[in-house]
């Protein structure tokens, strides 16, 4: 289970930075920042891929109640814009900046799951694997995916086709066959190369012309 051995070598309050959704063909990409509390932290907090539904909502809950949280969202549209990556670093800089008004100054460190930072002014340290070795990242894991499953599921309400009740925007088969079945919806990534594929034979259809599918928006940014 995730320590505190990385919160304990930094300045406090430390807190804890983990997205979700940088993989689905749509929806947001999903960021928190977590400070947990001294004393009355939940038990079993963990990596959110290791968790299964009911105990990610458990902790979730738990956690809204006690520790101090900024979230961060970026849409599909700005993904596209974008790419990916820099989505991501946004919405992780959202996040810690939500924070940092509630906590009414910056955090005295943060831990970023992953290899590289955003680009902000915050003390912060990337840890590889983050999410499996310090609670705060893992704890930040969590209300991060929680969070961004309830956003899929409610646009699942609105295009129940794609399967999002289950695979959240996830390339499952179901969400690709709807893809080719019904194209694109508003909220796709259209820079991600399975939804610009459903997109081209729309966008050219009876004119005989072809085009290249976009870039796949989830290949390494080029160097800034």
């Amino acid at each position: 289970m995730p320590g505190l051995r990385h919160e304990k070598l930094c300045l406090p309050p430390v807190a804890g930075v983990d997205e979700a959704g940088r993989g689905p063909l749509a929806g947001p990409v999903v960021a928190a920042a977590v400070i947990l509390p001294a004393k009355g932290c939940p038990r079993g907090i963990d990596d959110s891929k290791k968790l299964p539904p009911g105990e990610r909502q458990r902790l979730h809950d738990r956690l809204l109640a006690c520790a101090l949280i900024g979230i961060g969202v970026v849409e599909a549209d700005e993904i596209d814009r974008l790419n990916i990556y820099w989505a991501t670093m946004k919405a992780m800089t959202l996040a810690v900046d939500q924070l940092a008004a509630l906590l009414g100054r910056a955090p005295g460190h943060v831990l970023v799951d992953g290899n590289r930072l955003p680009r902000w002014g915050y003390a912060a340290t990337p840890i590889v694997g983050g999410d499996a070795v310090s609670r705060s990242i893992a704890a930040a894991s969590i209300v991060a995916k929680h969070t961004r499953d309830r956003i899929m599921l409610a646009h699942a309400e609105t295009w129940p086709h794609y399967g999002w009740h289950s695979n959240k925007g996830y390339g499952a088969p179901e969400h690709l066959r709807a893809l080719r079945e019904h194209g694109p919806a508003p909220i796709h990534r259209r820079s991600f190369a399975p939804v610009a594929r459903a997109e081209l034979p729309r966008a050219f259809a009876g004119s005989g012309e072809s085009s290249a599918p976009h870039h796949n928006a989830l290949s390494p940014p080029a160097p800034a």
